[in-house]
């Protein structure tokens, strides 16, 4: 069988959170292969030797790349929004080119069912598949579309299932850049907006609750299925779960309820590894 080819971003401080996640993934998706790409901009070779010990041990192929800094001279970076964010919109030009496609996940997510379907989505022409979290108000999806000067949806970036061979003709570097140039002052989530600014016309819609769902909204997934995504329908059905926003659920007085199955999959991460959360 084919590995399925995964990507992350983050720089050294979220290493912790990355074996949680790969812990998670391992767990829950025990007949397949994966093969993670690291694009980071300064982790030190022995700061990545535990992720490399865990992925040795699940069979996985680890692969980091440092990215040449000077590649990024002018996209907006703030203490907020590292330079590390913005590595994922030029994964194509910044991975092998024998990849043919790749799926993105942000270090704040949890893998709690299969993911096999979602790797095998035509993508029917587009670059990516992600999916919008417009559950909650349709005035947020609103402001952004008012806001980036599109018409779709207000897609997330924390999964993205990528198109590289496509990517590769369509994204260029230079026309990122040229955006960040002009509208730095507008950019609040700055790779999302300029992902939802370029491309959201080459994104293929995913459905949130099963594959980037929301973990602060879930009364919203409630009350918009009529009662029918409840906890036992998303541990049963969502496959990935993210922590989107700033509290985290490895914070303390994280009061969102799936920071219980977080903790779970943590403890398990500090029991085998003796990471530090």
């Amino acid at each position: 069988m084919e590995p399925i080819y995964l990507l992350t971003t983050l720089d050294q401080n979220y290493l912790p959170q990355l074996q949680v996640l790969l812990t998670s993934l391992a767990i829950n998706n025990p007949r397949d292969t994966f093969v993670l790409f690291l694009l980071h901009s300064a982790i030190p070779d022995e700061a990545l030797s535990a992720v490399r010990r865990q992925c040795a041990v699940y069979g996985y192929s680890f692969l980091p790349i440092q990215v040449d800094d000077s590649l990024f001279q002018g996209a907006p970076v703030t203490r907020q929004y590292p330079k590390e964010m913005y590595y994922r919109l030029l994964a194509p030009h910044l991975l092998p080119n024998r990849i043919q496609r790749v799926l993105y996940l942000d270090p704040d997510t949890l893998v709690i069912n299969p993911i096999h379907s979602l790797w095998e989505i035509d993508l029917r022409g587009n670059l990516f598949a992600a999916a919008a979290h417009t559950g909650k108000t349709k005035l947020a999806s609103s402001v952004n579309q008012l806001r980036l000067g599109t018409e779709r949806d207000y897609y997330n970036s924390g999964v993205l299932l990528m198109d590289l061979e496509a990517g590769r003709r369509e994204i260029q570097p230079q026309v990122l850049f040229d955006y960040v140039a002009q509208h730095r002052k507008e950019l609040i989530l700055p790779d999302q907006d300029i992902l939802n600014a370029l491309y959201s016309e080459r994104i293929l819609p995913l459905e949130d609750a099963l594959w980037n769902y929301d973990a602060r909204n879930y009364s919203n997934y409630l009350l918009r299925s009529r009662g029918g995504y409840d906890l036992r329908w998303v541990m049963e059905h969502t496959a990935i779960l993210h922590f989107c926003g700033k509290e985290k659920p490895w914070k303390p007085k994280y009061i969102h309820r799936f920071g219980i199955v977080y903790q779970h999959y943590a403890q398990l991460t500090r029991r085998e590894w003796g990471i530090s959360l």
